[in-house]
């Protein structure tokens, strides 16, 4: 009888329950925030471009970012999706969003005074309000102790993939924003986005530091073909072998990876006579 008494007590408790949240993510940059703010638990698929931490990758993909479908994210039966604004086509998150299914969008802006606000977001979204004062405060001090004099020293961006030809980065873009954060020059002026390289462009923006990510020297078959890129070594970056590998997505995320990045992008300029 007191165990009868006993379920017919715990009923509403269990009746009224809230529901397991189920969080489908759309970015790098989001994801590297959930996992900061121990959320990662109701995390049940994720986009391409989420690949750090590596725990991350056991979870189904739904897609590249800006090529989504609404049927593969209504797939995994999200109850809250977190979407940067990079996440395109905005049509497909508005058939989620139709589906009764929380769409929560991310600033996806790159620039560095955006990662205190992707992080108000997310940890409201998540209700780890008290977790997210406590990162952000921490983001800010890592930002408070990057470097802010100048360094007259040019930095030449290569966007490189498998399958595509070397980009380099010009105005308007992560990467030049990332470098002028690191209070370094964009040796790359007088356009915007990224642009094929030519050997006349890349001999005359003389660059003293390549960057290019680690799976992009990859790609490419290894450092010794970097150097064979248009016009590279005629260059001071060139004739030194000056170049910097990084995690892409920690430096153009603009997360809470982006600020140790920076801080590495501005170390190696420094060491270059």
């Amino acid at each position: 009888m007191r165990r009868v008494l006993a379920l017919i007590a715990a009923f509403p408790l269990i009746a009224f329950a809230a529901p397991q949240e189920r969080m489908v993510v759309l970015g790098g940059d989001v994801t590297e925030i959930i996992y900061a703010l121990n959320a990662e638990g109701a995390l049940v698929a994720r986009d391409s471009t989420s690949q750090w931490p590596e725990a991350v990758n056991a979870l189904p993909d739904v897609g590249y970012l800006r090529q989504l479908n609404a049927e593969g994210i209504l797939a995994m039966r999200p109850t809250l999706v977190l979407a940067s604004t990079q996440a395109q086509p905005s049509l497909a998150l508005q058939q989620v969003e139709q589906s009764h299914v929380r769409v929560v969008t991310v600033p996806g802006k790159t620039d560095l005074a955006a990662i205190d606000e992707k992080i108000r977001v997310i940890a409201e979204a998540t209700h780890r309000v008290e977790q997210g004062e406590a990162l952000r405060s921490t983001l800010r001090d890592q930002l408070a102790a990057l470097p802010s004099s100048p360094l007259d020293k040019r930095v030449l961006f290569i966007l490189s993939h498998g399958g595509m030809n070397a980009m380099a980065a010009g105005q308007d873009t992560a990467a030049d924003n990332a470098i002028t954060a690191a209070g370094l020059r964009n040796a790359m002026q007088g356009f915007s986005r990224y642009q094929p390289l030519s050997q006349e462009g890349v001999i005359a923006s003389q660059p003293d530091l390549v960057v290019i990510s680690k799976e992009g020297v990859a790609a490419m078959g290894g450092e010794a073909s970097l150097w064979r890129l248009p016009g590279l070594a005629h260059t001071p970056a060139g004739r030194h072998k000056q170049v910097l590998l990084i995690d892409d997505m920690a430096l153009l995320g603009f997360s809470i990876r982006t600020p140790q990045a920076i801080q590495q992008l501005r170390t190696k300029a420094e060491q270059i006579p």
